[in-house]
């Protein structure tokens, strides 16, 4: 199955997505990762380089029959099709997950408190995550919002919406 996570840097998708990708045991594809070990090579990463090496990477995997937990902000709906184009492609299951903090105040706090677990990695100010184009989503998908959870909380909730998720792929 490919594990689509969306959401505003800040909103706690990277903990979350990571938290599944340890309980499920699946292989686990940042995109903040990708492009930063592109900026170290000297490689040109605005567009979507970094999003295309994450599909490539996404598709190999899910050929060998490994679940995938993509971890993208994921803005636009070009992108958000182009992963679901991945599982399609290859006859997998998918789920879209898109993470939020509702409250702008908690949100604001993580951000300007954060330290980047990358190295090198340059994270975004709260001026940018605001400013940053994110289209509404023009599909059903799982929405967990962090705001007033813990992460063990939000794994919690995030995999019982899993659960009916598959039920219906087997249904």
């Amino acid at each position: 199955m490919l594990y689509i996570f969306s959401g505003l840097p800040g909103t706690g998708k990277s903990t979350l997505s990571s938290a599944l990708a340890r309980e499920l045991q699946a292989t686990y594809l940042r995109v903040d990762v990708v492009e930063q070990a592109m900026r170290a090579a000297g490689t040109w990463v605005d567009g979507p380089a970094g999003y295309m090496v994450c599909y490539a990477i996404a598709s190999q995997n899910l050929r060998l029959g490994l679940d995938v937990i993509a971890d993208t902000v994921n803005p636009i709906h070009v992108t958000r099709q182009s992963w679901r184009n991945v599982a399609e492609s290859l006859e997998t299951p998918f789920v879209e997950i898109e993470v939020v903090c509702s409250d702008d105040h908690e949100h604001r706090h993580r951000i300007e408190t954060r330290n980047a677990d990358i190295p090198g990695l340059v994270l975004p100010t709260w001026e940018k995550v605001k400013n940053r184009q994110y289209d509404v989503w023009d599909r059903d998908h799982i929405i967990i919002d962090t705001a007033h959870q813990t992460v063990a909380e939000s794994l919690k909730l995030l995999c019982v919406q899993l659960d009916r998720e598959r039920r219906k792929l087997l249904e």
